[in-house]
C-alpha cells in the first residue's frame, strides 16, 4: 500500500460498505469465482484500515442497468445520504452501475460526504478531479459495454432469425400449445399469416 492509497483517519471511523452483485441468478448459481473474489473484499477493506464492514449482496441476480429495481443499490444510497460509509468497495465499476445516473449520483454523493470508492485497481477519492473524471471514464465504459452486449445478442438472436433456427418460449396463456413447449420463429411466422 502506497501512501497514495493510505485513508484518513475520518474516513476509517465510518462503515465500508462492500458491494456485491451479479447480473443474472444463472451468473449467481455458475460464476461462483467471481461471487467468492467479490466476497473476498471485506478483507480488503480490514486490510486498509476499516473495522466496520458491512457487504450489500441484496442484488445478486439483478441488473444494474438502470431498469430493474435494485434494493441493495438503495440502501447503500441511503448509508452514503446518512454519511454512514467512508468507502464503497467494488470488484469493478460494473458491480455498482452499468447506466450513467445511477453511476454519477452514487459518485456525486460518495464526494459530498468524502467517502472514497475502491476497487482492484486503486483507491479513488471523488472530491479529487483526477480520480473524478477516471472514476467518469470507468462507468462510461461499464455503460457501453452493456450497449455493445446488447447489440451482439440482439445480432446473434436476428442471424438465427433469419436461419429459422431462432426458438423463443410461448406465454402459457396462448391457446393449444403446452406452456414449455418451444416453437421455431418460422413456425411463429407461419401461425401468424395463416391465423
Amino acid at each position: 500500500m502506497t501512501n497514495a492509497d493510505l485513508l484518513p483517519a475520518e474516513v476509517l471511523r465510518r462503515k465500508a460498505v462492500v458491494y456485491v452483485r451479479q447480473s443474472t441468478q444463472t451468473q449467481v448459481q455458475n460464476n461462483l469465482e467471481s461471487k467468492r473474489r467479490q466476497y473476498d473484499l471485506v478483507a480488503e477493506a480490514r486490510r486498509r484500515g476499516f473495522t466496520h464492514v458491512e457487504v450489500i449482496d441484496d442484488d445478486l441476480g439483478r441488473s444494474a442497468s438502470g431498469m430493474v429495481a435494485r434494493p441493495g443499490f438503495d440502501r447503500l444510497v441511503a448509508w452514503l445520504c446518512a454519511g454512514e460509509v467512508g468507502a464503497v468497495l467494488c470488484f469493478d465499476a460494473s458491480r455498482l452501475a452499468r447506466n450513467g445516473r445511477d453511476w454519477h449520483h452514487l459518485l456525486e454523493l460518495c464526494g459530498l460526504v468524502e467517502a472514497r470508492v475502491i476497487d482492484l485497481d486503486g483507491v479513488y477519492d471523488p472530491c479529487r478531479p483526477n480520480d473524478r473524471l477516471l472514476l467518469g471514464m470507468k462507468g462510461s465504459i461499464s455503460e457501453f459495454e452493456l450497449g455493445v452486449l446488447r447489440a451482439r445478442m440482439f445480432d446473434a438472436a436476428r442471424a438465427k432469425a433469419h436461419r429459422g433456427e431462432l426458438r423463443i418460449s410461448v406465454p402459457s396463456a396462448t391457446s393449444g400449445i403446452a406452456r414449455s413447449a418451444w416453437v421455431s420463429t418460422r413456425t411463429c411466422a407461419f401461425r401468424r399469416r395463416s391465423g
